[in-house]
């Protein structure tokens, strides 16, 4: 889906107050939601969440914290609901079997370098996981979801889209009231520059570690060249920046829907309208495993990393849990 206009910060007008009856029912039944308890697992459970729909950089979040994992030695896993995929799960996802029809394209990116659970039932994702030699479980999203005691939250934050126009979902973005998600959480993560006053939202005694996108290695090959960009992620104007910013001359863009399922069609229209102005056709990551396999080849990916200000402070957050992992006799 993509997101209404008025959720965007600054819009709204009636909408919001039109809909703000049903925004409060969503909110109770998430309140109550979250309230329940979950199943305590046997290994640490980290949680990069948000309190709006839609992306802020969970995914990119959650793989750093399991490369961090890994390079400590911890066996991490990634669970995750896969979104946009059709099985439920559980299940591990094999990059070589699966596809983003059937596990969804954030699956895909965390599989690459960590096993990956696909679980509507996080309950059940998280058992299969550790039966299968999980040391530690990292969570891509689920920060609403209780079915599984989280030991360490990060509330991750979009800098350039903040919390929207601040309102419950469907008035607004918002899962929850951002306290309420942030009473639930060790520390914030903040993506980019806070061009949205986010942070003036928060408890003050929260912790807030701070990262940007750094454009991976491709961008050596794309300076000073023009490109056509086509994205379907919740936020383009994010990939577009980041395009610039390694100094790529945007010849032309396209912005679809989050998740958007690309088919031949679609690639046929893009590539000839990236001919058409002699540019390079290039997308991110999470788009380039939903484009149909025929076409990859002629697609340039501009992948990205996240660069902290301070990663002292990050991994003392992790240190704790790693001291609790066993070590191997």
């Amino acid at each position: 889906m993509r997101a209404p206009d008025f959720w965007s910060g600054g819009s709204g007008g009636m909408a919001p107050l039109l809909l703000s009856p049903i925004a409060s029912i969503y909110a109770a039944a998430t309140a109550r939601r979250v309230a329940r308890s979950g199943w305590r697992a046997p290994v640490p459970v980290i949680c990069c969440g948000n309190a709006t729909a839609g992306g802020a950089g969970k995914t990119t979040v959650a793989l750093d914290l399991g490369q961090r994992l890994s390079h400590r030695g911890v066996a991490a896993h990634f669970l995750t609901r896969g979104y946009g995929g059709k099985l439920k799960g559980p299940v591990r996802v094999d990059p070589a079997q699966h596809n983003s029809k059937a596990v969804g394209d954030e699956a895909l990116l965390l599989a690459e370098i960590r096993p990956t659970w696909v679980a509507g039932d996080r309950e059940a994702g998280g058992r299969a996981a550790v039966e299968a030699g999980a040391q530690a479980l990292v969570m891509d999203d689920g920060l609403q979801n209780p079915g599984l005691e989280k030991d360490l939250s990060l509330l991750v934050i979009d800098g350039t889209y903040g919390f929207g126009n601040g309102h419950i979902i469907p008035a607004g973005p918002l899962r929850e009231p951002v306290p309420n998600a942030a009473a639930r959480c060790r520390a914030a993560v903040l993506i980019g520059k806070d061009e949205a006053n986010s942070l003036s939202l928060l408890p003050p005694d929260l912790p807030v570690l701070r990262a940007r996108l750094k454009p991976g290695p491709e961008a050596e090959l794309l300076q000073g060249q023009p490109v056509f960009a086509f994205c379907g992620i919740a936020n383009p104007r994010k990939f577009f920046a980041t395009l610039q910013e390694a100094g790529a001359v945007l010849a032309g863009r396209v912005a679809y829907a989050d998740h958007y399922p690309f088919d031949e069609g679609d690639l046929e229209e893009l590539l000839g309208q990236a001919a058409a102005l002699r540019a390079i056709p290039v997308t991110t990551r999470k788009d380039f495993v939903r484009i149909p396999a025929a076409f990859r080849s002629r697609v340039t990916v501009l992948s990205v990393a996240l660069e902290w200000e301070n990663t002292t402070q990050l991994e003392a957050l992790l240190d704790p849990l790693v001291q609790r992992i066993p070590v191997p006799a």
